[in-house]
This record gives C-alpha cells, sequence and structure tokens, in this order.
C-alpha cells in the first residue's frame, strides 16, 4: 500500500513546520511508503521556501507551486493530478484537519468495502456564532436546490482510492466545487466525525464575504434551482400585474380619480423592478460560468515544482 497526502497551502509560514512535524510523527509510525505532495497556492509569504527546504531534507517531500493565487479548488485538482499512489489524502497545512486520523481511514480503506473515508466536523466549537450559523444553513440551502446531497459539517479532508481520484480528474471544469464533485463520482463513502480544532498560529484566508462568493459558486455548480425560481417570480409577478391593471381600471371607472394608489403603484413598481434585477443578476451568473467554460483557459499554472 502506497499513499500520498497532498497538503494544500497559502500563506501558511507559520503553520508548515508544525504540521510537518505532527504528520510526519504519524507516517513514521505507520511505515508505509509515502510522498508529501504540498501544493503552494501562490503565496505571498515565505511558504514556498519553507517547502523548498523540507524537499532538500526529505526525498519524499514533492511540491507544486502556482504562478498566482489560482484559489484551493485548483490546489485541489492540482494535488490530485500530481498524485500517483493508490491512496491519496486531501489536507489542509493548518492543523485544522486532525494528521491523526490516517491510520483510520488508511485502515477503513484497507477492509475493502468503502472507496474513500472523508471527515466532518461533529460540532464547531471556537468560531463566531455568525459564522456557524451561515456555515449550517449554507448546507440546508445547498441540500434543498441541488439533486446532489452533502453532509452537515463535510470537509475536504479526505482519503480515496485511485479508482475514486481517476474518476475525479476526469471532470476537468473551469468552475469546481470539490465537495460537490466528489458527491457527485459516487462510490462508497465512510464518514468520520471530529471536534473543530482551532488554529496554532496565522490566521484564516476565509472571510465572511470569501465564504459567500464561495457557496454561491457551489449552488450555481450543482444547481439550475435558481433559474427556475426567477422563472416563478416572473410568472407570478406578470400574473399579478396583469390583476392590478385591472383593479386600477375598475376602480378609474367607477370612481375617475386615477391619482389615488399614486404611493401602491409606485411600490409595485419597484418592488417588480427589484425581481427583474435578482433575477438578470442569477442568469448573468449562469453565464457567466459558461463563458468562463468557453474559454478554456488551464485551471492553474505552476511556477515551478519538483
Amino acid at each position: 500500500m502506497t499513499l500520498d497526502i497532498v497538503v494544500l497551502c497559502y500563506n501558511e509560514e507559520e503553520m508548515i513546520p508544525l504540521f510537518y512535524e505532527e504528520v510526519l510523527k504519524v507516517l513514521n509510525s505507520l511505515n508505509i511508503p509515502y510522498k508529501l505532495i504540498f501544493v503552494d497556492d501562490g503565496s505571498s509569504d515565505d511558504s514556498l521556501k519553507i517547502i523548498k527546504k523540507l524537499a532538500n531534507i526529505n526525498d519524499d517531500v514533492k511540491f507544486v507551486s502556482f504562478s498566482r493565487n489560482f484559489g484551493k479548488e485548483a490546489g485541489i485538482y492540482a494535488g490530485l493530478k500530481t498524485s500517483e499512489n493508490e491512496y491519496v489524502c486531501l489536507i489542509d497545512a493548518d492543523l485544522q484537519h486532525p494528521p491523526n486520523l490516517i491510520p483510520k481511514m488508511i485502515s477503513i480503506l484497507e477492509e475493502g468495502y468503502y472507496d474513500c473515508v472523508a471527515t466532518k466536523r461533529a460540532s464547531r466549537k471556537g468560531e463566531s456564532v455568525i459564522r456557524s450559523f451561515l456555515s449550517k444553513n449554507f448546507y440546508k440551502t445547498f441540500n434543498r436546490f441541488s439533486d446532489i446531497k452533502l453532509d452537515t459539517g463535510v470537509t475536504d479532508y479526505r482519503m480515496m482510492k485511485r479508482s475514486v481520484v481517476d474518476a475525479i480528474l476526469e471532470l476537468c471544469e473551469y468552475n469546481r466545487f470539490s465537495k460537490g464533485i466528489f458527491s457527485w463520482v459516487g462510490f462508497e463513502t465512510k464518514y468520520l466525525e471530529y471536534e473543530n480544532i482551532e488554529r496554532a498560529k496565522g490566521k484564516t484566508n476565509w472571510s465572511l464575504l470569501n465564504l459567500f462568493k464561495y457557496s454561491l459558486e457551489a449552488i450555481t455548480s450543482f444547481s439550475t434551482t435558481l433559474l427556475n425560481i426567477s422563472t416563478i417570480l416572473g410568472v407570478t409577478f406578470s400574473i399579478l400585474s396583469f390583476v392590478y391593471i385591472i383593479i386600477i381600471i375598475i376602480r378609474t371607472l367607477i370612481f375617475g380619480d386615477p391619482v389615488a394608489g399614486w404611493p401602491s403603484t409606485i411600490s409595485t413598481i419597484l418592488l417588480v423592478g427589484g425581481v427583474q434585477l435578482i433575477s438578470i443578476g442569477i442568469l448573468g451568473q449562469y453565464l457567466a460560468k459558461t463563458y468562463l467554460e468557453t474559454k478554456k483557459r488551464p485551471i492553474y499554472i505552476i511556477k515551478e515544482n519538483n
């Protein structure tokens, strides 16, 4: 049994040495052939320098460095594409994904029934109330809109057999949402729960704005329900507008006072205009995705590797 561990890094100069020390303890206890593949997502700090030092002292350390920041999804794809071994583990360098779960993941896959072992947070202890609330409701919203389902709290930290990795790599779309892709390809998956772990050093690169953009990307990548909703809203307000026109005509013929009701008319116009703009915005999201896909630009550009 051989193992590749794909480590996703972006501005993690403080955490990489700590992560390396912890993961090496686990790997040495397993006594199996392995490769540590660090994917540097265009870090602006000394992350790459530290990774190169590790590669110089350990031949089992490999790295891929991007020409700029292409995002976590590109990092996951690059790491999986670089991997070659039988089992592949995805993990972040911030130690919020506990490396001590790796032996258990291997033992589950070795049983033969499961093709993938994924992890999910048992709780979001240590996070802000707003962040926890938004995260929890993201999964509910995604599952309501999409045909595929995500377990609440599921993470990208997982170990997969080569057959699963090869299936994922066949999906070479530019707009990627890996959690959805993992679910879409299928295969038998076992979920392990762990308690949320706070960062030991540094700070997260995921602001609330970035998380919002990421969730919008996720929903539009795996669902066209928003387009259906905008269509339904358009039809509904068209019917209401037609009914309101009839009411205005009847009221004018009976009372002869067309000026009365001006505030309600303006309110209706503003409401309908708002719905139209929202619908156009939703349509624009899908059109933008199509536009980017037709360009056929590479998912990432490698600056250097070993």
